[in-house]
């Protein structure tokens, strides 16, 4: 079945993309399946062994010297390839995580280094937890927490599966969860956080979010991000990174959230390097201003890299965060 967008939603796709060529070039890709992506889990195998070995069945790339460890599946398109490539037998082993490559580009983004205290604040399935340590080498410890427990449970397949040892897997509220470990005077190194969205992003891979789609949705996670931000934040580490990323598009979800953080906090963006084409934020959405540094972060169109819409962001925490009841004691 073929869903088309809802007449609300193309007006703002739009609105984002006013040139009417790329808005159809929009158009046409978000109708069209992903290529698939895998990422070698370089914890069990290397880049070049894992290649080698795919490649004597199926027609594999490594398209970024950069980062040999992710690759693109030629062979597979249509509704059949994530279970091709999730019932092959390297899979099962946890030699790689089949992992979209827009999804990949926030923990690109946060860099998290051996050794490093790390928390995921919104974690399953795992996929960026285990690209995380495997960037770690296993090594520093991971807060991979979730609300769920179905979720969590995957979220420790996943982690089981790619030999991952250095996790600690939660189950709590977000907001809950920051404000004990604030409480407890833990502070991280750096904090990922892929906050649930609307999934504008999705839409070449989850097509049924045409038909989902929901401006009150859109608004109601923009409040529920801004809480998951305002928390998160107060977790860091002074001089500490937090990446905060979404799969939409929507400027509610994306830019509001940066500008709140910029005008509410002393953080300041980070530029990022990603081997995807990035498109500045925006800086004014529905008659709303936001901070000009909200350009700096970087939007991913689908239309640019044949791939997912992804959103990201890195700040930096400059000085210390001190909560009004601290400050009373």
């Amino acid at each position: 079945m073929v869903y088309e967008m809802k007449p609300l939603f193309e007006e703002r796709m739009r609105a984002l993309l006013p040139n009417e060529l790329d808005f159809e070039e929009f158009n046409k890709i978000v109708h069209e399946r992903p290529r698939s992506f895998i990422r070698c889990n370089t914890l069990k195998i290397s880049a070049e062994e894992l290649f080698e070995r795919l490649g004597k069945r199926w027609k594999v790339h490594q398209p970024f010297s950069e980062y040999p460890e992710i690759m693109w599946v030629e062979d597979f398109y249509g509704e059949d390839a994530p279970g091709v490539l999730g019932n092959a037998i390297e899979h099962l082993l946890g030699y790689y995580y089949v992992q979209e490559i827009s999804s990949m580009m926030s923990v690109l983004a946060l860099r998290p280094e051996p050794g490093e205290f790390v928390l995921d604040l919104c974690a399953s399935p795992g996929s960026k937890t285990t690209q995380m340590a495997a960037m770690m080498k296993n090594t520093g410890t991971i807060i991979a927490n979730d609300i769920k427990l179905d979720r969590v449970k995957i979220l420790a397949a996943n982690l089981e599966r790619c030999g991952v040892s250095n996790v600690i897997a939660t189950r709590s509220d977000g907001v809950g969860l920051c404000e004990r470990m604030r409480k407890a005077r833990y502070r991280f190194d750096k904090i990922l956080l892929d906050a649930p969205c609307s999934g504008e992003g999705t839409l070449r891979s989850s097509p049924k979010t045409f038909k989902m789609w929901n401006v009150k949705v859109v608004e109601k996670m923009g409040r529920e991000q801004k809480k998951l931000f305002a928390n998160a934040i107060k977790c860091l580490k002074v001089g500490g990174e937090i990446v905060y990323s979404t799969c939409t598009h929507s400027p509610e979800e994306d830019e509001a959230i940066v500008d709140f953080a910029l005008k509410n906090f002393p953080v300041e963006i980070e530029k990022i390097n990603l081997p995807l084409k990035c498109r500045p934020g925006v800086t004014s959405w529905r008659n709303k201003e936001f901070d000009k540094n909200v350009e700096k972060s970087c939007r991913i169109y689908p239309q640019d890299n044949d791939s997912e819409g992804f959103f990201v962001t890195k700040f930096r925490l400059k000085e210390e965060i001190k909560d009004v009841q601290e400050e009373m004691k």
